[in-house]
């Protein structure tokens, strides 16, 4: 799996509204910079979460961002889905829209057991999780393996 710039962007700003416990919304800006997300790609990704449900929007000189539902709703699966889309795909299409012909028919299965595979942990962590670093058994289980801290 890649994470793309834009995913993980999207959750290190949820991470930062999340963690914000002032009253008034986080503008843009104070997210940017405590990220070092630039303005102009963090702003399209705050509309992408807004129209996901995520976040909402105050206008005005006191405005900015604010969460939407709480953070133990939204799950990084939720996340890469509403900026990126599917968790995985295949030149595009799911995964169990794929055909193939008979000598790589077990390539669909593959594909559709990798995308099981990552829900098993993206789906299980939430922003909530992120924002307090209270991971779940599904990842730290996971990460206590060194063999998964090895590159290949």
């Amino acid at each position: 799996m890649r994470v793309s710039t834009k995913s993980d962007y999207a959750l290190r700003a949820l991470i930062e509204i999340t963690a914000h416990t002032g009253a008034s919304p986080l503008s843009a800006e104070d997210v940017g910079q405590r990220q070092d997300i630039p303005h102009g790609y963090l702003q399209a990704i705050l509309a992408d979460l807004r129209r996901a449900g995520f976040i909402s929007s105050q206008r005005g000189p006191s405005g900015g961002w604010r969460l939407a539902v709480g953070a133990d709703r939204i799950s990084v699966a939720d996340v890469i889905r509403a900026v990126d889309g599917p968790l995985v795909s295949v030149y595009g299409i799911r995964p169990e829209a794929v055909s193939y012909n008979a000598a790589a028919d077990g390539l669909q299965q593959v594909w559709i057991a990798a995308r099981t595979s990552l829900r098993d942990v993206l789906e299980h962590v939430t922003v909530a999780d992120l924002a307090t670093g209270k991971l779940p058994p599904e990842v730290t289980n996971r990460i206590a393996d060194k063999d998964a801290w090895e590159a290949r």
